[in-house]
Parts: C-alpha cells; sequence; structure tokens
C-alpha cells in the first residue's frame, strides 16, 4: 500500500443514484474535513441523456469508459452495482488487467423497475415469459433484473436483451419496440410520468472497488465521509434532487422525482458470507468463472485501521 492519505485520490463520479452520497460529501465538504484531496472524475452512465448508446455495443465488459479510465490508471477508486463489481475484480486479474479488491459494501442501495407499456396486456411478472427485458449487461439492471423475476419465471424463460441508454429502453417500450425494460431513478419517476406501468420494483447494493494503491487509512477516511452524507440525504434529500434530473435532460422536474425510492446508509465491510452468496448465485447463471476466493477478492482494510 503506497499511497498516504494526504495524496490525490481519483474517485469516479457516474450515474447520480449509485454516486449521491459521494457527491454529497464533495459538496458538503465532508472528504475536506477528513483530510482528504479528492479529484472527482466524471464517466458516462447509462442514466445520463448525453451518453451514446454505443457504449453497449462494446461486447468486452473492461472496454466500457469506467473500466478503461480505471485500468488506464486514472481512476484510485469506483463504485457499481454488487455483482458488477465482483466480477470485475474476479475477472480483472485473468484477463491481464489492473487488479482491484472490493473494499465495501457501499452507500447506495439504488432502486431499479421492470416497466412495461400500459397498453401492453403486462400486469403481473409471470406475463414477462420468453419476453426479453432491456437491460445493461453485467451491470445493475442486469442483474436486479433476474433475481427480481426468477422468482415468478423459470430460468429458461426469463430472457434479457441490449437496448441502449434508460431513455432508449423507455422510448422502445412506449412505440411497442419492446415488451419491458429495467431502469433505475430518475427512469423510474420517468416511467410513471409518461404513463408506463411498473410490474415489479427492489433496491440492490453498490460495491466499492478499489486499487491496491490506497490504503486502508485513505479508504476508511472516504468512507467516513460517505457515512456523513448518507445521513445528510437520509433527513432531507431534497436539496440534492437535481443532480439525478438533470440526467433526464428536462424530462422529469426534481419535484417529480419519487424521493421515498432513494436510500443510502454508511459503507459497510464485505463479509465473506456476502460473498459467498453473491458469488455462488453469479456462477449459477455462468456469470462469473468458478473458483475466486473471498481472500483474493475481498480486502477490508478500511476496518482494519487501529
Amino acid at each position: 500500500m503506497t499511497q498516504q492519505a494526504s495524496s490525490t485520490v481519483r474517485l469516479a463520479i457516474m450515474n447520480a443514484v449509485h454516486d449521491l452520497a459521494v457527491i454529497v460529501a464533495r459538496d458538503e465538504g465532508y472528504f475536506r474535513d477528513e483530510g482528504l484531496d479528492i479529484e472527482f472524475v466524471v464517466a458516462p452512465g447509462m442514466a445520463q441523456v448525453t451518453t451514446e448508446a454505443e457504449i453497449l455495443k462494446r461486447q468486452v465488459m473492461f472496454d466500457r469508459p469506467l473500466d478503461t479510465m480505471y485500468n488506464e490508471g486514472g481512476l484510485d477508486q469506483y463504485r457499481m452495482c454488487e455483482w458488477g463489481i465482483l466480477k470485475r475484480a474476479v475477472e480483472a486479474t485473468d484477463s491481464g488487467l489492473r487488479s482491484r479488491k472490493i473494499v465495501a459494501l457501499g452507500s447506495a442501495m439504488s432502486k431499479f423497475a421492470i416497466v412495461v407499456g400500459p397498453g401492453s396486456g403486462f400486469c403481473e411478472p409471470e406475463q414477462l415469459k420468453d419476453t426479453p427485458i432491456a437491460v445493461t449487461p453485467y451491470n445493475g439492471s442486469n442483474f436486479t433484473a433476474l433475481k427480481m423475476m426468477e422468482g415468478f419465471l423459470s430460468r429458461e424463460n426469463l430472457k434479457t436483451t441490449e437496448a441502449g441508454t434508460m431513455r432508449d429502453r423507455l422510448e422502445a417500450v412506449k412505440r411497442g419496440e419492446l415488451g419491458a425494460a429495467c431502469v433505475m431513478e430518475p427512469w423510474i419517476s420517468v416511467a410513471q410520468k409518461q404513463g408506463l406501468r411498473i410490474l415489479i420494483e427492489a433496491h440492490s447494493s453498490r460495491s466499492e472497488a478499489a486499487s491496491e494503491d490506497l490504503d486502508g487509512a485513505t479508504l476508511a477516511a472516504m468512507f467516513r465521509a460517505e457515512a456523513r452524507a448518507a445521513e445528510t440525504l437520509s433527513q432531507d434529500p431534497a436539496p440534492y434532487l437535481h443532480y439525478l434530473t438533470q440526467e433526464t435532460g428536462g424530462l422529469l422536474r426534481p419535484d417529480e422525482l419519487q424521493a421515498w425510492r432513494l436510500v443510502y446508509s454508511a459503507p459497510q465491510p464485505y463479509t465473506r458470507e456476502r460473498f459467498k452468496d453473491t458469488y455462488d448465485w453469479m456462477v449459477s447463471w455462468d456469470m462469473v468463472p468458478a473458483g475466486a476466493t473471498y481472500e483474493n477478492t475481498v480486502d477490508n482494510r478500511a476496518w482494519e485501521v487501529q
């Protein structure tokens, strides 16, 4: 571990719903209060209207912008859905890429929903049998859609597809070109505003990934700042809702966002039991190679600081 707490940390910001605790900690000076020097690196995400859907046509997961930034050394720490981080942590070394470890269960409990057209005839999850659901491959909407739907459909009848950004998916559902799409906030609220039907929704956790250059003291300070931000959001998220709605390009006002869906909490250690449950589920879907261990995937050094 070579980096000290006084060094600049390059910290990713992507989709606001996942990174809102980071944004609040930045705006309110919580990172500064911890003595941290943070460089905030913005990456395109599927919730943003400015993102090009061509990103998803890059079939190799590690060729996407956030992964490329990290692999080329432009980032030290970032967060994604729990499954996406686990997959990347397991596969990066085998692919000859920059190593990363899971260093926390993150602060954002982001909400995802499967939506359909109001006149589609789909009124319950079971009716999506053999109907492709649009997701972002190997990211939160992909994994959360499977988690939500496998209680209603057998795996052979549970289908997913790629159809671009969150806005692209909703537009395709409205045109009747897609039967269903999995989206997150602020696009769940956009879907409701536009009259689409929500069949099922659920929260899913983010995980935090970091390079080996970040020592435990630095990570602990970062997570303390995010914990303060999570508490601030739990008291009143209203001053920060514009960060989500601006991703819609004017389709949603802050007062139209269903803020009750936003849940944030303090980052936590990533436990051995959590790893086993998540990893075994991913292996059962053939979404990650077998053979990984807790020891070579997780490093809870932020909680080992004396």
